[in-house]
């Protein structure tokens, strides 16, 4: 059985269009109600208004990304039981449009971060790339966030104080811009005041309090997923370690181990996302497919190319540190044995080609994930194919079927 091919759409602001993703060969779309505020319910007329627009195109919807955990939530705020009825009611209203998996992320404050939304390859193709040294610049001579400095080594500090001496206004706006205004799939963004005040308000919220805020938002929505057949998975941190002093609570094996060990409903599953715990090299990413198995409602699939001193930068889908032939053969398997085709979709292609000249959300241009959507196609088709191969209906191994 194989994987069910979607791609991502920002909604009616997407310079990207429905028909370009039916061309590219997906079946399905992943998308949200990216209007909505966060925290408000997601009114079923208007999922179902969008519903119908994407199979008039010709595909299906039925992967949330995301349906955002309000700040609130998170940190455990006066108004938690009203988010948690909105979040609820959300949930109860996209089961009713045929939505049955719902990606969610407990990251404070910001979604993915990068330093750099175009970074230059060798083939004149860009990347998005994640620098240390650019984070720690921004941090501590922009931001100027009390008490950063104890969060970087002496070399990082010295390297950063080095790159905002060298850097003018236009490069200091442009960083910021970068890392806090606001990327896809994020319905927020902000100035550096109203991050570092975003910031105070986790004040009290170290890692052991986040997982308990986490623990405690599951056990409010599952029991009601469980009831809806809803798919509630959970993203990874991007990137998988602490930023600007905000802890991060989803980014290893035993993370999402212990979650499902805290609360063990099977609607608590996970998006497994093959960059955000690739950048991490004690992430085994084939064993994770392998050992996590019917928790895995959800696939990002993306290469990372890990550099020195933190930094990485998204590769080629079978390039980079993912080790990808490994991990799509290891969802073969997981397939095979559950009888269940896993929505996926190739995350954060490369922008090359007429796409250097377009306007495209960063790292979601058309042609960079139709290649990538191509390369995990054939992928995945070679595996299966020579799995039928191992096993002929002869009994001999290795024998062709006459």
């Amino acid at each position: 059985m194989l994987m069910t091919q979607t791609m991502r759409w920002f909604g009616l602001k997407d310079p990207v269009r429905l028909r370009d993703i039916r061309q590219a060969g997906a079946t399905g779309i992943v998308t949200a109600l990216h209007e909505v505020p966060n925290g408000a319910v997601w009114e079923r007329d208007t999922i179902a208004a969008r519903k119908a627009m994407i199979a008039q195109a010709g595909l299906d919807w039925r992967v949330v990304e995301s349906l955002p955990v309000a700040e609130g939530i998170k940190t455990r705020s006066a108004d938690w039981d009203q988010l948690i009825d909105h979040y609820r009611q959300s949930l109860t209203n996209l089961a009713a449009c045929g939505i049955d998996v719902v990606t969610y992320n407990f990251m404070p404050l910001l979604d993915w971060t990068r330093t750099d939304l175009g970074w230059e390859l060798p083939d004149g193709a860009r990347a998005l790339r994640f620098e240390a040294v650019a984070v720690a610049a921004y941090d501590l001579f922009i931001l100027q966030r009390s008490g950063a400095a104890a969060d970087y080594s002496d070399a990082i500090y010295a390297a950063a104080e080095a790159r905002h001496a060298a850097m003018d206004a236009d490069a200091r706006t442009a960083l910021e811009r970068t890392i806090i205004a606001g990327l896809p799939g994020s319905e927020e963004g902000f100035t550096s005041p109203q991050f570092l005040s975003a910031i105070e308000s986790y004040a009290g919220t170290d890692a052991a309090r986040l997982r308990d805020n986490h623990v405690a938002f599951l056990q409010a929505v599952c029991p009601l997923a469980d009831e809806l057949g809803i798919r509630l998975v959970v993203h990874p941190d991007d990137p998988p370690f602490p930023i600007f002093g905000l802890p991060r609570v989803v980014s290893t094996e035993a993370d999402v181990t212990d979650l499902f060990a805290l609360v063990p409903n099977v609607s608590n599953g996970l998006c497994f996302c093959t960059g955000s715990f690739g950048v991490r090299a004690d992430n085994d990413l084939p064993g994770m497919v392998d050992r996590l198995g019917s928790r895995i409602g959800f696939l990002h699939l993306r290469s990372v190319q890990r550099e020195a001193e933190g930094a990485f930068h998204e590769a080629e889908h079978l390039r980079g540190n993912a080790g990808m032939a490994a991990v799509v053969a290891a969802v073969h398997r997981l397939s095979l044995r559950e009888g269940r085709s896993i929505p996926m979709r190739p995350d954060h292609g490369h922008q090359m080609l007429d796409d250097l000249h377009r306007s495209a959300n960063p790292g979601y241009s058309l042609l960079g994930r139709m290649r990538g959507l191509a390369e995990l196609r054939g992928l995945e088709q070679g595996i299966a194919h020579m799995a039928t191969l191992a096993v002929p209906p002869s009994g001999v191994p290795g024998a062709a079927a006459g």
